[in-house]
């Protein structure tokens, strides 16, 4: 039984990984977007994202649904408590696919303003409340004997998660700006390498008072480092990514930066999954009503059965989505270049 909750507690890791490596850069170019009023520029962003965008919604949509049935306790209290700040999500996320299909609908300045908007603020708030989700997850949050929760929307809103919302931002900020410089060339290349740099700039200190934040505020997300030292790797790794960008950046390759970004998302997810383990949302009032991977789990039957099918379908996951970049990134680089030939240099 053991064994079976800290496989799905991975198999859940690996989902919202995916979910946020792949749907973090069309965040990121949505927010970016807000920065640039040039249209042709506008056109090429999207035209970057366009075959991948909504296919990426698939690896948030397979991870709820894991969590639904690996972890009913964990989605209950989470989509209860959560609740309004989920909405605000769902509604930005909604608002952004609309925008994306009807701005070229009316050949009108004002219609486009308008979609443009939307498109570029429901990109922005979900990368902030994400943030502020995790925020709220690491910290604790109240909630009762049965885990239910204790607070309200605006308990949600503190400084520290504001302050990882900020993180998440500047995260997916950065790793936009690298999909733009991987998928474009010319003066909106150049763009791009100037936001990227300005969004690892933020992310830095953002990311130094976090943790130090983390530390003070939360000691025992550092407890698990200390007991398994092989952990520390999991930061290395994160702070590789992050100090191997602006090289990556100067070093003038089209992909680099890109990989670097994706090194950093790896390395701070894997790391606060294993300083959370075995908790998925502690109490901060009492730890003894935390929700953890053994207390919030369905049955061992449940798991078992659940296990079979994600072994068929994850796969299949894996495999749907390579085809779609396999098929669609030489054509979306030449739809943003205007050259043929630019997968060559």
């Amino acid at each position: 039984m053991m064994e079976l909750q800290i496989t799905w507690f991975v198999l859940v890791g690996v989902l919202l990984l995916g979910y946020a490596l792949l749907d973090g850069f069309d965040l990121g170019v949505g927010s970016l977007y807000l920065l640039t009023k040039d249209p042709d520029e506008r056109k090429r962003m999207l035209y970057s994202i366009g075959p991948y965008w909504d296919s990426n919604q698939v690896w948030l949509l397979t991870g709820g649904g894991a969590i639904f049935a690996a972890f009913p306790m964990v989605y209950a209290t989470v989509f209860s408590g959560f609740y309004l700040a989920l909405m605000l999500v769902l509604f930005a996320l909604i608002f952004r696919a609309v925008s994306i299909e009807f701005q070229h609908q009316l050949d009108s300045p004002g219609w486009r303003k308008w979609w443009d908007l939307g498109f570029g603020f429901g990109s922005l708030l979900p990368s902030i409340l994400y943030g502020v989700a995790v925020g709220n997850i690491l910290r604790g949050i109240p909630l009762d004997a049965k885990g239910g929760y204790l607070g309200d929307f605006l308990g949600l809103l503190n400084p520290y998660s504001l302050v990882m919302g900020l993180v998440s931002l500047s995260l997916f900020a950065m790793h936009g700006a690298a999909f733009i410089i991987s998928q474009s060339d010319g003066a909106l290349q150049q763009k791009a390498r100037r936001w990227a740099r300005a969004a690892w700039l933020a992310l830095i200190p953002l990311f130094l008072t976090g943790t130090a934040w983390s530390y003070l505020g939360t000691p025992r997300l550092f407890s698990n480092y200390f007991d398994v030292p092989l952990l520390w790797v999991l930061p290395l790794i994160a702070l590789i990514g992050l100090a191997s960008f602006p090289a990556a950046l100067k070093g003038g390759s089209a992909y680099g930066p890109l990989g670097a970004s994706a090194l950093t998302i790896f390395g701070l997810l894997t790391t606060m999954a294993a300083s959370l383990f075995p908790y998925i949302v502690p109490a901060s009032n009492n730890l003894a009503n935390s929700l953890t991977v053994f207390n919030a789990s369905s049955s061992e039957r449940t798991l078992m059965i659940m296990l079979i099918l994600a072994l068929i379908g994850l796969p299949l996951v894996l495999t749907y989505t390579a085809y779609i970049y396999r098929t669609f990134i030489r054509s979306t680089r030449v739809m943003t270049t205007g050259n043929k030939h630019s997968m060559k240099t």
